[in-house]
C-alpha cells in the first residue's frame, strides 16, 4: 500500500507526469473543498479510489486519495494545511 506522498505517474495529453499523495480521506465533503481550493490556486488534483468508495457501498471503508503533480506539492501542502485548519473545531 502506497504512503502520502509516494509517487506514480499518469498520462494526460500525452505528457506524462509524476503525481504524489496529497491526502487519504474518507470524508467526501472535506475532498470536494479540497479540489475546489486547489483548483482555485491552479493545481489540478487528481482523485484516485472514487469508483472503489462507491462500490464497497459508501460504508467509509476505502479512503479515496487525492494526487497532485509533483513539482506542485508543496504548494498543494499549504492548501491543505489552510483547509484543515478552516475546519469548525469540535465543541468539548
Amino acid at each position: 500500500m502506497s504512503q502520502p506522498g509516494s509517487a506514480a505517474a499518469w498520462t494526460l495529453k500525452g505528457e506524462e507526469s509524476r503525481v504524489k499523495e496529497l491526502i487519504r480521506t474518507n470524508d467526501p465533503v472535506f475532498i470536494s473543498y479540497l479540489k475546489h481550493r486547489l483548483r482555485e490556486e491552479g493545481i489540478e488534483p487528481f482523485e484516485l479510489d472514487s469508483h472503489t468508495s462507491i462500490v464497497e457501498g459508501s460504508l467509509g471503508i476505502l479512503p479515496r486519495r487525492i494526487m497532485v503533480a509533483d513539482e506542485e506539492l508543496d504548494s498543494a501542502r499549504k492548501i491543505l494545511d489552510d483547509a484543515k485548519g478552516s475546519e469548525i473545531p469540535e465543541r468539548e
